[in-house]
């Protein structure tokens, strides 16, 4: 079961190999384990994915990618799984990141309006910044694990579910 909920939802594998940006890896993306995809795959693909949606910086799916291919995890579900923090869910994942980042060091939560400006960027490095970096590190942490133990459970549990139904027939 749910490696077809997962199978339906992967973008096709031709498509990845073909992208432009992904080309900086060469032939390692012809790896077959790179696109297969079993219950080992899938639970290292949930946890760099979602470990790197986490991560605020910018090109998080070629990070995703360069950690995927030495780990031969899915590839193209690593690389997905990074846009659960989108343009629409990042303000409030990465706020929400900050409050665990300030509840952990015990800092003041401080009020900010957000400035597309390299003055603003500098001055929130010391004093929002410590607080960001490490809510961010530890929500990734907590969401890859998580996700790799939710997708193990899910994983066999649809296994043997699939036995019990052959072996009643």
């Amino acid at each position: 079961m749910p490696k077809k909920i997962i199978q339906r939802f992967l973008p096709d594998h031709k498509k990845i190999k073909e992208n432009k940006t992904l080309s900086i890896f060469g032939d390692v993306l012809h790896d077959a384990n790179l696109w297969h995809l079993n219950r080992r795959s899938a639970r290292g693909a949930f946890a760099v994915g979602l470990f790197f949606a986490f991560i605020p910086v910018p090109f998080q799916m070629l990070l995703a990618a360069a950690v995927a291919i030495p780990l031969r995890v899915n590839l193209p579900l690593s690389v997905a799984l990074v846009w659960l923090t989108n343009p629409l869910t990042m303000p409030p994942i990465f706020y929400g990141t900050y409050l665990v980042g300030v509840a952990v060091l015990g800092h003041e939560k401080q009020e900010f309006a957000f400035e597309p400006t390299w003055q603003w960027l500098q001055a929130s490095i010391s004093s929002i910044g410590p607080a960001f970096i490490v809510g961010s590190l530890l929500c990734a942490t907590v969401a890859s694990i998580v996700g790799f133990l939710v997708v193990d459970v899910l994983w066999r549990r649809s296994v043997r579910k699939a036995w019990l139904n052959r072996h009643k027939k």
